[in-house]
């Protein structure tokens, strides 16, 4: 028998965060490893009088590409992902991996141009999405490799993903509305301030968000969710930054990240691990240097980073901000093939300044 966690999770997904309706054409993109949720998920849209249609890949087929494909090939995107990125009208994506360092000895060069190509095909869906042509959402699907990568056992595992989506809560989407809730209130505080200034150790950045809007996230595009974000000013952020947490970007990690900044670009850029990689991303087209999304992480049923964005950068208690791409649909301008978000802890010792005022310590806002 399997987890029931795992079957609410499903609905949830398919009622509440993509609102499938009758008619729609949803497709599934997922890892094989992930066919039991995919399974559960496509109950779910049939019995929504859906049309699911799924998308299998894996770690396996990426590394054999980056391995013996020409530049052509990565570039290459293939025309049934084009139809698609027009035709659906729901698009989950659900993350999950039977072997997290699969691609650890992939070129960078090579990871980073497949990265530019598959960026025409999800900015389309972005695009429709904010035309309300479509609805997306990513989730997680917790695995042997994900468990390994947080050092939990894999039922320790399954516990924090489920727990951060709330589907161990008698009533999981209302748990997410009073979220919304308690986040758009800071959300709104957030919109009438001008400049934010964070302040850590090896940290000490200040970007303007004066007249873009903070939106709060709460299990409609992500799930695990719970976060508030907005898209700063292009050419105003100024600072130094050290990310604490390793991203990773085409199944390859990056680590220990420090940015500096200045009017607006990154100006200097390390890693202890992934260097050569960070420096291709940059390098992407000139937006990749800015600043697409500052957000706040606001799921204090999540407390462990484990070495997955997604999931981490809803840790309540920790800062994350996207390089490159700027969603226009939330009012960010910046324009690039990248979007590369890094993860920052702030609960020991973390502060953060609107227009000079403090508004949060230790990972928690004070107002």
């Amino acid at each position: 028998m399997g987890d029931p966690r795992m079957a609410r999770l499903a609905r949830v997904v398919v009622l509440h965060s993509l609102a499938v309706i009758d008619g729609d054409l949803l497709q599934v993109v997922a890892n094989l490893v992930a066919a039991p949720l995919v399974h559960e998920v496509y109950r779910e849209a049939l019995l929504a009088g859906a049309h699911p249609v799924v998308r299998f890949g894996s770690e396996t087929a990426d590394e054999l590409l980056y391995r013996h494909g020409s530049d052509e090939q990565l570039r290459f995107i293939s025309p049934m992902d084009r139809v698609e990125a027009e035709k659906v009208t729901a698009r989950l994506f659900i993350k999950a991996s039977q072997n997290t360092k699969a691609l650890t000895h992939s070129d960078p060069a090579k990871v980073a141009l497949r990265g530019q190509a598959q960026a025409e095909v999800r900015n389309r869906i972005f695009e429709r999405a904010a035309a309300g042509q479509a609805r997306w959402c990513v989730t997680t699907f917790p695995t042997e490799a994900g468990a390994k990568d947080a050092e939990l056992s894999l039922r320790e595992f399954e516990d924090l993903v489920y727990r951060a989506c709330k589907v161990d809560e008698q009533d999981p989407v209302a748990a997410w509305e009073a979220v919304g809730a308690e986040q758009q209130r800071l959300a709104d505080l957030l919109s009438a301030k001008q400049t934010i200034r964070l302040v850590a150790p090896d940290t000490d950045l200040t970007y303007r968000c004066q007249g873009r809007p903070w939106t709060s996230c709460a299990g409609k595009r992500n799930l695990p969710d719970g976060e508030i974000f907005t898209s700063p000013h292009e050419a105003d952020t100024e600072g130094h930054i050290r990310f604490t947490t390793p991203a990773v970007y085409g199944g390859r990690e990056i680590d220990d990240v420090c940015l500096v900044f200045r009017q607006g670009r990154v100006v200097e850029a390390t890693a202890t691990k992934g260097q050569a990689l960070l420096e291709s991303l940059l390098d992407t087209d000139e937006g990749a240097r800015r600043l697409g999304e500052a957000a706040f992480g606001l799921n204090y049923d999540h407390q462990r980073l484990c070495g997955d964005v997604l999931l981490d950068e809803k840790v309540g208690g920790t800062i994350h901000l996207g390089l490159g791409w700027a969603n226009p649909a939330f009012g960010g301008t910046n324009q690039s093939k990248l979007a590369l978000y890094l993860v920052c802890d702030l609960r020991r010792g973390g502060r953060a300044y609107a227009d000079g005022q403090l508004i949060y310590s230790d990972g928690r806002f004070v107002v």
